[in-house]
């Protein structure tokens, strides 16, 4: 068994404390299903956003999701590098798999898709 890093990121269209959460969960759920992990498998994960988004820790709508209050979780700020891409949550989780490299799908939503077209996979 290895740990691995999956990414994920979105973007929303406002800073409100519901439209962060909303896309905070989604991106969450979706890497959940494609990758079969489960709120036991998941060492960490690691939250930033874009200085943009103040509205609400994204980490929040995470931890209420059922089985994940025990699953540590850090919010942070993603460094303003210009031009970069706006309102962007990005996840970095890490993982306890038996999945090689290769077979780990990260998961781009929204704007965000144009982040790492390289790394993701598409069914």
């Amino acid at each position: 068994m290895w740990v691995r890093g999956i990414r994920g990121a979105t973007t929303v269209q406002n800073n409100e404390e519901n439209e962060i959460l909303q896309a905070a969960v989604e991106l969450m759920n979706e890497l959940i299903v494609k990758n079969e992990v489960h709120p036991e498998d998941i060492c960490s994960v690691f939250v930033t956003t874009t200085q943009d988004l103040t509205a609400a820790f994204p980490a929040k709508a995470i931890r209420q999701m059922p089985g994940w209050e025990l699953v540590p979780l850090m919010c942070s700020l993603e460094i303003p590098v210009q031009p970069s891409l706006p309102k962007c949550i990005r996840f970095m989780v890490h993982v306890n798999t038996n999945k090689r490299q290769d077979e780990i799908h990260h998961i781009f939503l929204n704007e965000a898709q144009s982040l790492r077209p390289d790394i993701v996979k598409t069914e």
